[in-house]
């Protein structure tokens, strides 16, 4: 039986794990490549992209491993060329990068804003105008963003930042869809909620009163299930969205939350 990415070659960006477990961006790559893609891992953190290609190539999978700055375009370049060296063409972008910080407009510095909206919404744009062109050529690719809930409604604390990159990131993605529709390439969102990630414990614990413990129960009861969702779960959205099954879908913001945003409070 023919995998769901047999074929295909995937660039994850974040691909790494900002701490122990798995992130958004490392169960993705592991995914795609569980899946039958070639995947090129991109991270910041060196150590961090040779664990994910450790693993898939415990597997079985195939992967290599990219150190780079999203928000540099030298870097992105060479993400490209080295893409395109190893496995010949790129097929799927997944954008997985981003920071998160808690804070309102008087108490997020702008030395802060500009970083968050460096990292989570720059990166998109730098990433994605310099792929697009290879994808063109090719008739057909697809483009994966990972955005957030944040981006639609007040999570029950002041999050500008990182609230105003993700609405921008789900703007970007419906104008590429729209503009590349009739060169087959397909542009998509993954809106997640409340995920138990490593990136999220450090700089939310201190909304929860200081404690991880505590706030994995007080988001876990938030939750209309009664529990955060994990890595997996937004794998498994952008894993459909990235393949064929999903060859008709373009511009959607496919919401991952446990029903979270269906709720008033």
């Amino acid at each position: 039986m023919k995998k769901r990415m047999e074929g295909k070659v995937v660039i994850v960006t974040g691909a790494g794990s900002v701490g122990d477990g798995w992130g958004n961006g490392k169960a993705a790559a592991v995914l795609y490549a569980r899946e039958g893609a070639h995947v090129l891992a991109v991270d910041l953190n060196e150590n961090a992209a040779r664990d994910t290609q450790q693993i898939i190539s415990d597997e079985g999978g195939i992967c290599h491993s990219v150190v780079g700055d999203v928000t540099e375009v030298k870097d992105i370049e060479t993400i490209v060329s080295t893409c395109l060296d190893k496995f010949g063409r790129i097929d799927v972008l997944h954008n997985n990068v981003g920071i998160a910080q808690v804070g309102g407009c008087v108490e997020t510095s702008i030395d802060s804003w500009n970083r968050i909206i460096n990292i989570n919404q720059t990166s998109i744009f730098l990433m994605s105008k310099y792929i697009l062109p290879h994808m063109e050529r090719q008739n057909g690719g697809s483009i994966v963003n990972i955005a957030s809930i944040a981006g639609l409604r007040w999570l029950g604390f002041p999050y500008v930042g990182y609230s105003a990159s993700k609405a921008a990131v789900m703007s970007i993605t419906k104008d590429i869809a729209m503009q590349y529709a009739s060169k087959g390439i397909r542009a998509n969102c993954v809106l997640p909620g409340f995920m138990d990630t490593p990136m999220i414990r450090e700089p939310l614990k201190s909304s929860y009163g200081g404690d991880v413990d505590t706030m994995r129960k007080k988001r876990d009861a938030q939750c209309p299930m009664q529990t955060m969702g994990d890595a997996w779960d937004v794998a498994y959205a952008s894993l459909f969205l990235a393949s064929d099954e999903a060859k008709y879908i373009t511009g959607v913001d496919l919401i991952v939350d446990g029903g979270l945003t269906l709720k008033c409070v």
